[in-house]
């Protein structure tokens, strides 16, 4: 298993472009789909506490379900975005890549140079 692992939904434009800059530099890494394997609430947790970053920041906020539960006009704690997130796995923005006990969200591709 590669010490570096990508959550994406390959048919993303900025995912495909992080999986390039990788193999360009010939870094090993897993992928995982979290549209066809949806992470359980632990590991968005996971995820959001190694980012360093509030949970919401992680929101991708031009997903339809964003305006539908009415995100944007009010502020969400870190539980309830992890709870959102886990529930609605499309509201988790992507790329998101880990390595150890840090992860970034991979916009731009490049913040990934940060984990190597």
């Amino acid at each position: 298993m590669a010490e570096l692992t990508v959550y994406e939904k390959p048919t993303c434009t900025t995912c495909r472009n992080l999986v390039t800059l990788l193999e360009e530099r010939g870094i090993a890494f897993d992928r995982l789909d979290y549209h066809v394997d949806p992470l359980p609430r632990e590991k968005i947790a996971e995820l959001v506490s190694k980012t360093g970053e509030p949970a919401s920041a992680l929101f991708r906020k031009r997903e339809p379900v964003y305006a539908e539960l009415g995100l944007a006009d009010r502020d969400v704690g870190d539980e309830e975005a992890i709870d959102l997130m886990a529930q609605h796995q499309a509201l988790m923005q992507r790329p998101v890549i880990e390595r150890g006990d840090r992860a970034v969200l991979g916009r731009p591709v490049e913040r990934v140079l940060e984990l190597l």
